[in-house]
């Protein structure tokens, strides 16, 4: 870990995040390659990844983003510590309101009458595409912004923080992958396809990584602005996405042990590694 930590120092915040958003795409493509060798797929596995994927992403907020964010405001406005994660953590979820009303999309368990956004005549498979990328984009922001809060404040904690965030969406991306690729499949869409489509939905994390880690580099008095963003966009996307998607079925039992697996484990790993 200590190696690592070392060389993602030496390569600089910008670098660091587009090769952690880089893993956690190219996890969310493994993810995806088991359409593959499985045809179809059980409702209940994909609410339980559905779940795990709630999971990892609401722990993720709190102990790497939320935390960090009221952690620096301590610092920056001691006498308004609250002021910057409540900002940051409305704008972020704003921000992510705003692109779900206007976007095209179609969540995974939706039918076709269901699709949100600006009504348009696109493809099934364009809007379900497009559903999964608004929710890739604030996983990507806050491993780019973690990675330039690191290289700001210099302290170890943080970039080890970055480290534990990126292996965590990485973690959740593999079956998330999986989960945006077998309902194509099961749509008639082919294999090469639907491979393609759901490693693509994750290819937005690099971009949104990189700009994530120049805009907090070139704006540090934003630092725990962006921190509490990404969280609130993050947590943005969990109740209005991930958690309906889980609840149309007869597994929703299921789908909340999914999350509090995916909780515990994003909360272990962030406890023990950073």
């Amino acid at each position: 870990m200590q190696q690592l930590e070392q060389f993602l120092r030496e390569i600089g915040p910008v670098y660091s995040a587009l090769i952690a958003t880089t893993f956690t795409w190219s996890v969310t493509a493994l993810g995806a390659s088991l359409v593959f060798f499985f045809k179809t797929m059980h409702r209940s596995v994909l609410d339980a990844m559905l779940g795990f994927t709630g999971g990892v992403m609401v722990a993720a907020s709190f102990w790497s983003l939320l935390a960090p964010s009221i952690e620096q405001s301590e610092k920056l406005f001691p006498s308004v510590p609250w002021m910057p994660a409540a900002v940051g953590f409305l704008l972020g979820s704003l921000f992510i309101y705003f692109l779900d009303k206007f976007t095209p999309h179609l969540h995974i368990n939706f039918g076709e009458n269901e699709s949100e956004g600006m009504k348009t005549q696109w493809h099934k498979t364009t809007l379900l595409l497009l559903a999964i990328t608004l929710h890739n984009i604030p996983e990507g922001l806050a491993v780019g912004v973690l990675f330039g809060a690191a290289t700001i404040s210099g302290g170890d904690h943080l970039l080890s923080a970055a480290i534990t965030l990126a292996i965590g969406i990485g973690i959740q991306n593999f079956p998330e992958g999986f989960a945006v690729a077998m309902p194509l499949r099961r749509h008639g869409v082919s294999r090469w396809k639907s491979f393609w489509y759901g490693q693509l939905s994750a290819i937005v994390e690099p971009v949104a990584g990189v700009l994530g880690a120049v805009a907090v580099i070139y704006l540090q008095p934003v630092l725990p602005f962006a921190l509490a963003f990404a969280a609130g966009a993050m947590i943005y996307v969990v109740v209005e996405e991930v958690i309906p998607e889980t609840q149309r079925d007869k597994y929703t039992d299921v789908s909340v042990l999914g999350f509090i697996c995916g909780f515990v484990v994003m909360m272990i790993l962030d406890v023990a590694l950073g």
